[in-house]
């Protein structure tokens, strides 16, 4: 496989970026739930490298999703939730990056940014899954104007982002949010739901700490341990779901994805997961290059097309 080059894929991101589109989650900006909060938006440029490309935002109140789309759409869209581990949301790494790619195929990728839990939201832990929730509607709602099949719209996760995914995948009809307009009438299920080193669970030992301590504080009760680890919440009605993981990971451990496959199989949900031996944490498309791991995006795509 081809090793793309750092400032090749910046260039990729680049041209992405330049034809992308932008519009918020909630019809007045802030979200509802933000009343309560002082969290205050804050951009940090290179955060997550040293280009131009290397974005991230902290104290999220307005929820945005940015759409990559495609010259030749193929129908099927993807909401993307990236990482950061529940302190803030990475824009480019485990978003624009993903775009070329993704868009080649014609899929469609809604890259978006969420709240987070600890920012004194209305919804407390359940603000990143309420954003998620109405971003997926607003997408549904509007499918035919980006040329996508609303019963052909998926999930993508990266790390605490795999969170919120796995969240709407196993929580899509839970009620966190009062309804707003006519998009909140819509099922939330997705038809699928891509994990990308997920955090997945809050049982102590194979947790992530940073992720645990943002959503549910360092002194849960047992209940609510259980209601926040997702491998606890699956069930028959999870939708088909494509596990990814570098066995390496230092961060977030690999068990929060075997733990999830373990309860997918057991509840009869269609799975299929990836291990690599090396990649890290936080490798997406630029860190991968180069090793076994790069091959990752068209893992996914290939599996996607089977499902949808």
């Amino acid at each position: 496989m081809e090793v793309l080059s750092r400032e090749t894929l910046e260039k990729m991101m680049h041209l992405a970026v330049a034809r992308s589109v932008t519009f918020t989650v909630w019809p007045e900006g802030d979200a509802p739930g933000a009343r309560t909060s002082d969290a205050v938006f804050t951009p940090e440029p290179r955060h997550t490298g040293t280009s131009e490309y290397d974005r991230s935002v902290t104290g999220v109140r307005a929820p945005e999703i940015t759409v990559y789309a495609p010259e030749k759409p193929n129908g099927v869209g993807i909401l993307v939730t990236p990482g950061g581990s529940y302190r803030r949301v990475v824009l480019d790494k485990e978003g624009s990056a993903l775009a070329p790619f993704f868009n080649a195929r014609g899929y469609t990728l809604f890259v978006m940014t969420y709240r987070m839990p600890g920012d004194g939201h209305q919804e407390g832990a359940d603000a990143p899954l309420a954003d998620v929730q109405r971003a997926f509607r607003c997408i549904k709602a509007n499918a035919r104007e980006w040329k996508i099949d609303p019963a052909r719209i998926g999930v993508m996760g990266f790390s605490a982002g795999g969170h919120v995914a796995a969240s709407l995948g196993t929580r899509f009809d839970e009620a966190v949010y009062a309804p707003i307009d006519a998009a909140d009438e819509l099922d939330a299920r997705p038809a699928f739901m891509a994990l990308v080193y997920p955090v997945i669970t809050m049982h102590a030992d194979i947790d992530h700490p940073g992720s645990r301590h943002e959503l549910i504080g360092d002194n849960p009760g047992e209940a609510q341990i259980r209601h926040y680890s997702l491998e606890d919440r699956a069930s028959s009605q999870t939708p088909p779901t494509f596990l990814l993981h570098a066995v390496d990971d230092p961060a977030v451990k690999v068990e929060n994805s075997l733990a999830m496959f373990s309860a997918l199989r057991r509840s009869g949900v269609s799975v299929e997961m990836h291990l690599f031996e090396r990649g890290k944490h936080g490798f997406g498309i630029r860190d991968a290059q180069g090793l076994p791991v790069a091959v990752w995006p068209e893992l996914m795509m290939n599996w996607i097309a089977t499902k949808v």
